[in-house]
């Protein structure tokens, strides 16, 4: 596995190398050792969570507050999206700042997504089956947002908005400012 750095502080691209032959490939999709190793600390992820969806879906921006932040470690297992992850650590030098990436099943990149981030994701293709380890479980009361669209932030989805399809939770997420 190799690990790459981005211009946000703690937010890692994740590139599995990947054995190809005839037959097909292979790879390590995750190896805690590695990646702890890379980090310099240890993540204890306790639950695997897999969402499929239609093109034009948006899900997120999404994050839970303290004590129930969430590391993630973002994969897609089949198509594309674009992946969006908010930094909302207010003692960042990047905070307010934004990251996207394109994470598909051909490119088999990953993202770790740091506690103290905000995440969504817009799927590209005609469907997307994303997969993502978290290790926090789900707080429903401690579960939060931003809308997708903020005025603040400026997030180039770089598709038809007129397009996207929320759920009604995601069309009712506050604002940067209001977190």
């Amino acid at each position: 596995m190799n690990f790459y750095k981005t211009e946000i502080t703690d937010l890692i691209i994740c590139q599995p190398k990947i054995i190809e032959d005839s037959r097909g490939y292979f790879f390590e999709s995750f190896k805690a050792e590695e990646l702890n190793k890379f980090l310099g600390k240890e993540i204890k992820f306790i639950q695997d969570n897999e969402s499929f969806s239609h093109k034009g879906t948006l899900r997120g921006l999404h994050f839970q507050k303290t004590p129930y932040e969430q590391t993630k470690l973002v994969k897609v297992a089949k198509g594309e999206i674009l992946d969006v992850a908010v930094d909302i650590r207010k003692n960042s030098k990047t905070y307010g700042n934004h990251f996207k990436i394109i994470l598909s099943d051909k490119n088999k990149k990953q993202l770790l997504i740091p506690k103290g981030f905000a995440h969504g994701f817009l799927v590209l293709s005609n469907e997307a089956t994303v997969c993502y380890k978290v290790d926090q479980k789900y707080s429903p009361k401690h579960d939060s947002g931003i809308i997708f669209n903020d005025k603040i932030l400026k997030i180039d989805w770089d598709y038809d908005l007129d397009k996207i399809n929320l759920s009604d939770k995601d069309k009712n997420l506050s604002s940067f400012g209001s977190n």
